[in-house]
């Protein structure tokens, strides 16, 4: 038994392309939010002991034991959470985690507060992509429609300039007639509607 077949290396790496965009988008910030959910237990957990220390002046907290099990979100909460996360477009994941942390930064949540700065953010993400699939939409009609002027065309379609029109009248024409000249300025072609 060779060393390459135990640890299958020569297997194509086809497991990471089998998966579903969306269901990668959902794990990876449902795992930002139990990640930033642990961090603000273990935040809390510091500030409690930081005031343990100022109240009593000692140190108990090596004798102090935290459960293993944290706080968790339930399961219908959870859901609700994942299926806002399938409303995210893969290309917005990274700027989402970045908001998310950057409010929890901020805002320095209780354990139990995290999963709601989740929902926010991810109702923020949900309407910027919404605004720009509308934005995009309205572009697409936009381009899609004809690209030269309307009064242009309805111009061209109305009126026909003739410049050679044997019926044009001239100034020479109304000096032999012995005629005023209408106000008329007999240099412009004359313009005239095609039924």
């Amino acid at each position: 038994m060779s060393l390459a077949s135990w640890f299958r290396w020569n297997e194509p790496p086809n497991r990471i392309s089998q998966r579903n965009p969306t269901e990668m988008v959902v794990e990876t910030l449902m795992m930002e939010l139990s990640w930033q959910i642990k961090q603000a237990e273990k935040q809390q957990r510091e500030r409690e002991n930081e005031y343990r220390k100022i109240k009593t002046g000692v140190d108990y907290g090596w004798l102090v034991s935290y459960p293993k099990q944290g706080y968790d979100i339930s399961p219908g909460e959870r859901l609700q959470l994942e299926d806002m996360c399938t409303k995210i477009h893969p290309s917005y994941c990274g700027p989402v985690i970045l908001r998310f942390r950057q409010v929890v930064a901020e805002y320095e949540p209780e354990a139990q507060e995290v999963s709601r700065l989740f929902r926010s953010v991810l109702q923020e993400a949900a309407e910027k992509i919404k605004e720009e699939e509308e934005a995009k939409k309205l572009a697409r009609q936009w381009n899609t429609k004809n690209r030269t002027s309307l009064s242009l065309t309805t111009f061209k379609s109305r009126s026909r300039i003739s410049p050679f029109i044997s019926d044009i009248k001239t100034i020479s024409e109304d000096v032999e007639r012995g005629t005023q000249p209408n106000r008329r300025v007999w240099s412009m072609p004359e313009f005239r509607n095609t039924k």
